[in-house]
């Protein structure tokens, strides 16, 4: 039996451009402003010369040499702090982007993500249930959550973070809407307490870190509690009316590592679907920026 595995890239957005990628670095411009930061998997040469690269960027993301995982930005060139970008093809986002707010890489925005925010929105539109409830765990600043509640959903949004789910909330009020439930959690502990509670959701959103610690220091750990999860989250989605999205970004994994873990755990899925999440850059380089699987009742 053939399986077709989708390779999923958005389309164009006026407010975001993959510039170039290579030398394990890619070349981005958010709205009017221009970035280098590092990519792990850019493992080929840049297209333009390095010179361009300076000339271009507003800010510059310099990793600690004894810990590459953190470091700091470095502005070249004038530019604010925080600032905001749109993204209107079918949820109408306004997204809050900062330099300052981490010592990592992030500015508060995976724009691979694109894609699925219009999963989202279209998957709430056609369902069957007039207001969809919506978990969305390790959901970071939430541009799914708001895509989610701009479709009209009843989203729940959990995170460890105090700060990025403040940040969440600006992202929901800029982007014009109001009331996401806001939970500052462990994700595993919360949803082990939803189904004691029989409590049951139309659509669960996981986009979890390889690794991670909750607001009590609980180890999160990719490879050895997604399985688990997943299976805690079957407890609590609608038998009936649903759809589940999972992300992972590990540099070890492939989509047919989610699709195993999806259809041990939920047998009789339907409209599912798998693959990578990618940017082209200018001179049609794809980088690969995730795994997905999808999956729907409707």
């Amino acid at each position: 039996m053939q399986e077709t595995i989708l390779s999923l890239c958005p389309g164009d957005w006026a407010d975001y451009e993959l510039i170039d990628t290579g030398g394990f670095e890619k070349l981005e411009r958010f709205g009017q402003f221009i970035l280098s930061r590092p990519e792990p998997q850019a493992i080929w040469d840049k297209s333009l010369p390095e010179s361009e690269w300076k000339n271009q960027a507003h800010a510059h993301f310099a990793k600690e040499k004894n810990n590459p995982e953190k470091g700091q930005w470095e502005q070249l060139k004038r530019m604010p702090h925080n600032w905001s970008i749109g993204y209107s093809n079918k949820a109408g986002l306004n997204i809050k982007l900062n330099l300052a707010q981490t010592s990592f890489k992030h500015i508060g925005l995976f724009p691979e993500q694109a894609v699925n925010w219009d999963y989202l929105y279209t998957k709430i539109k056609t369902s069957p249930v007039s207001k969809p409830k919506v978990l969305n765990l390790f959901a970071y600043t939430g541009a799914a959550s708001v895509a989610a509640r701009a479709a009209g959903a009843e989203v729940t949004h959990l995170d460890s973070v105090k700060q990025v789910v403040t940040w969440s909330r600006h992202n929901m009020e800029s982007s014009g809407l109001e009331g996401i439930r806001w939970i500052i959690d462990d994700a595993m502990k919360f949803i082990k307490r939803e189904a004691r509670r029989g409590n049951r959701y139309q659509g669960i959103i996981l986009d979890p870190p390889a690794y991670g610690r909750g607001p009590d220091g609980e180890k999160w750990i990719l490879e050895e509690q997604i399985n688990e999860m997943l299976k805690v989250c079957a407890e609590i989605l609608d038998k009936e009316n649903h759809f589940l999205l999972l992300n992972m970004y590990s540099l070890s994994f492939s989509s047919l590592i989610a699709a195993n873990l999806i259809k041990t755990t939920f047998p009789n899925i339907e409209n599912a679907e798998h693959g990578e999440l990618y940017l082209k850059d200018q001179f049609d380089k794809k980088l690969p920026l995730g795994i997905f699987f999808r999956f729907s009742s409707y």
